[in-house]
């Protein structure tokens, strides 16, 4: 079932989340929306624990976050701004990312902390979103990029 955007109750918990994005365990990286300004603005959040099963390898005696999977979970939280302001239909269309530009990361995300996902909608042009994206722990900005999405063509 999905939601209009003109009134989304916030916050959307994890079981919403589902309802929107095809990913789920292990690859689900959003827990919770908190702020939504619809085709604008989302803040979502991914709590990181250190059963996370990417940690048995990354790196055994020191588990990092690989940042390629802080960019997933970017390119997740932007996925649920196109959703969440997406007015109700049939078929929700499916989105991929499609390019990473720009992506710097400036510390490392470890087990107990909170990844606060910030993204901005630049553009949306043919079907293909253009968003700025920023990811925190504590405050301090742990990694930025800036990800296309793209819908998909696949029916």
């Amino acid at each position: 079932m999905t939601e209009s955007a003109s009134r989304i109750a916030l916050p959307v918990d994890a079981e919403r989340i589902m309802s929107m994005l095809p990913h789920r365990y292990p690859f689900l990286l959003v827990d919770r929306v908190t702020e939504l300004d619809p085709n604008k603005r989302l803040l979502a959040y991914k709590n990181v624990t250190v059963n996370e099963p990417f940690f048995q390898g990354h790196f055994p005696g020191h588990p990092v976050m690989p940042g390629v999977l802080i960019v997933e979970a970017l390119a997740q939280a932007s996925g649920l701004l196109v959703f969440l302001s997406t007015p109700k239909r049939e078929a929700q269309p499916m989105y991929y990312l499609v390019k990473v530009d720009k992506a710097k990361f400036m510390q490392l995300v470890v087990p107990g902390d909170q990844l606060v996902l910030e993204v901005e909608l630049k553009r949306m042009i043919r079907r293909m979103g253009l968003f700025a994206c920023r990811a925190l722990v504590d405050g301090k900005p742990v990694a930025e990029a800036e990800l296309m999405c793209a819908e998909s063509s696949a029916g």
